[in-house]
This record gives structure tokens, C-alpha cells and sequence, in this order.
């Protein structure tokens, strides 16, 4: 780890104003920062503790909930709000790490969370995430873990996180805020895709932060966090759905979907909820919006096996919403 200035934020005014030097990060429950500090591929010249920060509040907003960027991952999973009204999200953050680590992580911190590509993690191979214009040593090299959606020749990592999958099923709010003041963002339009400039992984600007996720009122229904791993103890997911789907009358009338694992963003597409509100279920019609999420799918080699992995675990999360025999 490279020596760095260490400062403490009292207010968010100062905490955003420090932000906007060059070679400022900032520092929450660090389970993912000082890490990648370890190994030398952040290396900040001054990192801001936005720890004391009034920032963990986990509180009704409207008929939704506003979970502050600070609260932990902990505090939301077991909040009686977020297991009755929003169990997705629940269940996704228990299957995301483990306690120790749920502890000290937060809110913020998990939407900002880097990727876990090898080659992104070791300073000696190529990444143009680290290092723009260095090459993707992915592509040509051990792609496992990597995308097979939205990806470009620039950057095929993955976003490797399970609690904003779950928000983007939610349709959940982040609120930002900057020395231009607040905005409001939809997490599904949060973090990037790759393109040309892969090393940005989300909308935030010099100077800002997140303050808090907004959750919108509850909905009936079924809630289902589906992760498949290569080991059932924690692990990156090699493909997870969020499903909050919702049925009358024999027929679809909500099925927001969103998919882990799979691209350098949690993935949402409308055209599936498109496709399945109004129609009865079915196996072929589950076939049908498996199309859809995998239409321009394309594998690496070692990652080939997650396109019809994909299809098999959107149809047995469709499969257990709706009552039908796989």
C-alpha cells in the first residue's frame, strides 16, 4: 500500500468539496477499497473517512423507504420494512457476503463496489479499467467470471455485486448529491457500460456522492433473489435474477426482472416485462423472454456456458413465480 493523506469529513458540504481534487477517493466501510489498495491498483493520494458522516438512517419516506448510504448492509437486510415489504433485497444482500463483512459494508459503498476481474486485481496484467489503453487481458485470457452482455472490446468484466440487482427489480432511486447540488438517479441507469471508456463505472461526478437509495412503495406479489455459484459458501454470482413478479387472474400484470453476473451493470431490459404482463405463463412464453435478455449474448470461451445458463435460471425463477412445472 503507497502512503496517502488521510482526512475525516465533519459535514457532507466538506466531503464533496475535498472530493473534487484530483487523486481523492473516499473511504466508507472499506471492505472493497482498502483492498484494492493492498494491491496497489487504487492509489489515492488522499482518501476522505465519510464514516461519521449522518448518513445511516434507514427511514419511511412517502409509502417507501429511503436507506441512507451509510446504513450497513446488515442493518438493511434485517430492517422489518426491507424483509416484509422488500424481501428481494434481503435475500440478495445475505447471499452477497458474509456477516463480517455485511457489518462494515455499506449502502453507498456496494453501488460503488469495483469488479472482481483478474486482470483488473493484478497490476502486472493488462486492463483498461485500471489502465486506459493497456489492452483487455480478459478477452484473449481467463474469462470465467466475465460478461456476455453489453460488453465491449475495450472491457468484458462484470459488475460483481447482489444488493443492486435486487434494487434494479425495485426500481429503486439513488440520491446524489454534489457542490451543484442534489439529483436523483434510477439504479438501473446508474452504473456504465464498458464502451469506450471502461475505467468509469457509474454516473458520479468529481465532488459527489451517494447519500441514500429510495425504495418505492411496496407491491404484492412474489419476490425471488435466484444466485448461481460455483460454490454454495459466498461467491461471485456466474449469473443471479432479482424477480418481483406479480399475478391475476391467471396472467402476468408486474414482472420486473433483473440479472447479476451477466454484464458490466446490473442488467435490466423492459422488453421482457413487456413481453410477459397480460400473458398466461408458460414454458414457451419463459423461452420467449430468455430470447430477449440473450439477444447479441456472446461468450469468451470460458464463459460460453453462461448464455444457456442464463435461460435455464430466468425459466426456474419464472417457473417458481407463477406456479409452473418446469
Amino acid at each position: 500500500m503507497r502512503p496517502f493523506d488521510y482526512q475525516r469529513a465533519q459535514r457532507l458540504e466538506h466531503a464533496c468539496q475535498l472530493g473534487t481534487q484530483p487523486g481523492t477517493l473516499a473511504l466508507a466501510g472499506g471492505t472493497n477499497l482498502i483492498d484494492l489498495m493492498k494491491l496497489q491498483v487504487e492509489v489515492p493520494e488522499t482518501l476522505v473517512d465519510i464514516g461519521r458522516l449522518s448518513l445511516g438512517e434507514i427511514a419511511e419516506e412517502g409509502d417507501g423507504l429511503r436507506i441512507g448510504a451509510l446504513a450497513s448492509n446488515t442493518a438493511t437486510a434485517v430492517h422489518p420494512r426491507v424483509r416484509s415489504d422488500y424481501p428481494v433485497l434481503a435475500r440478495a444482500i445475505l447471499a452477497g457476503a458474509t456477516q463480517q463483512l455485511r457489518n462494515k459494508a455499506t449502502t453507498g459503498g456496494n453501488l460503488g463496489q469495483r469488479t472482481r476481474c483478474y486482470y483488473f486485481t493484478n497490476i502486472d496484467q493488462p486492463c483498461n479499467k485500471r489502465e486506459p489503453g493497456s489492452g483487455c487481458g480478459a478477452i484473449k485470457g481467463i474469462a470465467r467470471l466475465h460478461a456476455v452482455l453489453g460488453a465491449s472490446d475495450q472491457c468484458i468484466a462484470t459488475y460483481p455485486g447482489d444488493m443492486a440487482v435486487a434494487m434494479a427489480a425495485l426500481d429503486a432511486t439513488v440520491q446524489i448529491t454534489g457542490e451543484k447540488g442534489d439529483r436523483s438517479v434510477p439504479v438501473r441507469e446508474f452504473h456504465r457500460l464498458p464502451g469506450d471508456t471502461p475505467q468509469i463505472d457509474n454516473v458520479l461526478e468529481a465532488g459527489e456522492l451517494v447519500t441514500a437509495v429510495t425504495l418505492p412503495a411496496p407491491v404484492g406479489g412474489t419476490q425471488i433473489y435466484r444466485k448461481v455459484r460455483e460454490r454454495s459458501s459466498y461467491a461471485f454470482a456466474l449469473c443471479s435474477v432479482a424477480a418481483v413478479v406479480e399475478m391475476a387472474e391467471g396472467r402476468f400484470t408486474r414482472a420486473d426482472l433483473a440479472f447479476g453476473g451477466l454484464a458490466h451493470k446490473p442488467w435490466h431490459d423492459p422488453r421482457i416485462a413487456e413481453l410477459l404482463v397480460g400473458s398466461e405463463p408458460s414454458l414457451a412464453l419463459f423461452d420467449k423472454a430468455a430470447d430477449l435478455l440473450l439477444e447479441g449474448a456472446q461468450g469468451y470461451g470460458e464463459n460460453d456456458f453462461k448464455i444457456p445458463l442464463a435461460r435455464r435460471t430466468l425459466a426456474a425463477v419464472l417457473c417458481e413465480a407463477t406456479g409452473v412445472k418446469p
